[in-house]
């Protein structure tokens, strides 16, 4: 008896379906075991993954105000027993608490007067290439700060010049250190628009930019602070325009 078209359709279907169930459970039989363990194994590594981003939070969290509280004291003139601490913290996985602490122990070795120290332990942040290059520019500078009498003029300007760019964050400094050098190597004209920058930048410390006003007129730049003088004329201006005619 011939099987009608409807019919025929829907036992070939029971057939492909039984047979994929057939396929999948052989499947599972053969792969089952390795799949599951594949699956646990990968929960296992980001719960692994998670804790350890907790712990290395937590630990931040520690060595940071460990960090606070030893710097706190170092300005407050507690030194006893700080030297091992700030050393502690210079071995921290974070790398800003790291890099603080070796900073801040280079500049304790400053502060007591030991100046090959103090260079030896700045240079070595300055060359830190895992440090990032803030901190290592923030190095750079202090080391040549210390020793900059002693260094040639030449020397400095190669170390510096990268950093005494007009906008960059270290302009003020480094350009300072720059400038000098320039007139100490007898190139005034490289110096004095430097001194004119440096004055001009209303971002910079006042000290330093009075001082770039001084040396660039002594160089014969017109340096002089236009903020300043807008302001000084506009106020001759009102005095003359108040005064009684």
């Amino acid at each position: 008896m011939a099987i009608a078209p409807q019919n025929n359709e829907a036992f070939l279907r029971e057939v492909d379906e039984e047979l994929r169930r057939d396929q999948l459970a052989g499947f599972w039989t053969r792969y089952g075991r390795w799949l599951l363990a594949a699956v646990v194994a990968g929960l296992v590594a980001l719960a692994g993954f998670l804790y350890w981003q907790h712990r290395q939070a937590e630990q931040a969290d520690a060595s940071g105000e460990e960090l606070s509280l030893a710097l706190r004291e170092l300005g407050e003139g507690k030194t006893e027993g700080l030297k091992s601490r700030i050393d502690a913290l210079a071995k921290s996985s974070n790398e800003g608490i790291r890099a603080s602490a070796l900073l801040t122990s280079a500049g304790m070795l400053a502060e007591a007067k030991d100046i090959k120290g103090a260079a030896a332990a700045y240079k070595r942040v300055a060359d830190d290439t895992t440090l990032a290059q803030p901190y290592r520019d923030v190095a750079l500078l202090r080391q040549t700060a210390i020793e900059f009498d002693a260094l040639k003029p030449a020397e400095v300007v190669a170390r510096l010049k990268p950093l005494a760019v007009d906008g960059g964050p270290w302009f003020g400094s480094a350009g300072e250190m720059v400038a000098i050098s320039y007139v100490r190597m007898g190139k005034p004209e490289l110096a004095a628009p430097i001194f004119a920058k440096i004055a001009e930048n209303e971002k910079l410390p006042e000290t330093i930019r009075s001082r770039a006003r001084q040396m660039a007129g002594v160089l014969g730049v017109d340096a002089v602070d236009q903020s300043n003088a807008t302001d000084q004329s506009n106020a001759t201006e009102q005095t003359n325009e108040s005064a009684p005619k």
